[in-house]
């Protein structure tokens, strides 16, 4: 039977970080054990994948498969030509706020929500997503909204899209993975032949996942953390972003003077990795120069920010803020 043999591996979007076990680096570790000869995006188009849209929808995993795989040779294909359609779910939901029933039909999916919103940031390990009881509740969500409102508009033509996905994957040659977002994770496994595809299972955690582990710890630093130790878990792993989120701890704590050594040391190395890390960084480091009375220093990080092709939008609003009004630590 001709066709691609793949692995199939839910992505989590911004959930990857609550989870220790699959996190965006266990993504390429899985990916990497499965040697493939292309990577597939179910969710995505091409349109979007040319535009990197994934990084506005803080789709987590990208940040970290999509570098690496270029670095390795790998080839990218995006697959959903309907990827529009996602949209329209956008509006929909919109559009059912301005309205009183509207308003109704949406307190009938709430708890639809807070069941999805239950798995998705309970910590989970990759096999778990293999498990019926986990497809279950997906599933579950997904019939939810079709008996309020239909396949369509409500749930981003999800079914409909993923059996166009299905289809060009069984044409398609060689050995692949595929990553695709977990609500259409289900939908993509229903339209696929059982015997073209496998499910991640039992995995061991490699170190690199161990640091990325640390590093998705810091960035959700609480009052109940043990800063102590979390500061000498990022001294090992010695990378750019564990200094800014060790740089994070150190502003959080009222030293702003450390806070700021920690960046000056930052911004004069290499810290173009993840994406995401400039923006942050120098929206950061302007703050910082704020605090300590630099403003030209600030300034000049601000302007450095809105500069950068792209940036997370929270670190933009920073360095917009901070063009108007200095930074100050009862802002922090």
């Amino acid at each position: 039977m001709p066709g691609v043999s793949v692995l199939v591996i839910p992505t989590l979007g911004p959930f990857h970080i609550l989870h220790p076990r699959y996190n965006g680096v266990t993504v390429v570790e899985l990916i990497k054990l499965h040697q493939p000869q292309k990577i597939f995006l179910a969710s995505y188009s091409p349109e979007e994948l040319a535009a990197q849209r994934w990084r506005d929808q803080n789709e987590v995993s990208f940040f970290h498969v999509l570098p690496w795989a270029e670095r390795a040779g790998l080839e990218i294909e995006a697959l959903d030509e309907q990827a529009h359609l996602k949209a329209e779910a956008d509006r929909f939901r919109e559009a059912l706020r301005q309205y009183p029933k509207g308003q109704q039909l949406l307190h009938q999916v709430q708890g639809l929500e807070e069941s999805l919103q239950a798995l998705l940031s309970t910590p989970r390990t990759p096999e778990d997503f293999a498990q019926e009881a986990v497809l279950q509740v997906l599933k579950a969500y997904h019939q939810g909204y079709a008996q309020v409102f239909g396949e369509g508009p409500a749930t981003g033509f999800r079914r409909q899209r993923m059996e166009q996905v299905a289809q060009r994957l069984r044409g398609a040659p060689g050995r692949g993975v595929v990553l695709v977002d977990a609500l259409e994770y289900p939908w993509l496994l229903e339209n696929l032949p059982a015997e073209r595809y496998q499910l991640p299972g039992a995995h061991t955690p490699t170190e690199l996942e161990r640091q990325r582990s640390v590093l998705d710890r810091a960035w959700q630093l609480s009052e109940s953390d043990d800063w102590a130790v979390l500061l000498e878990q990022l001294q090992e792993v010695e990378s750019p972003e564990a200094l800014y989120c060790a740089a994070q701890i150190y502003l959080a704590a009222k030293q702003p003077e450390d806070a700021f050594a920690l960046l000056e040391q930052l911004v004069h190395s290499e810290f173009q990795h993840p994406a995401y890390l400039p923006g942050y960084t120098l929206a950061r480091y302007g703050q910082l120069a704020d605090l300590l009375g630099r403003r030209d220093q600030a300034l000049r990080a601000y302007r450095a920010v809105l500069g950068l092709s792209w940036v997370p939008e929270e670190a933009r609003a920073i360095a917009l803020a901070g063009q108007k009004t200095p930074f100050s630590l009862e802002q922090a």
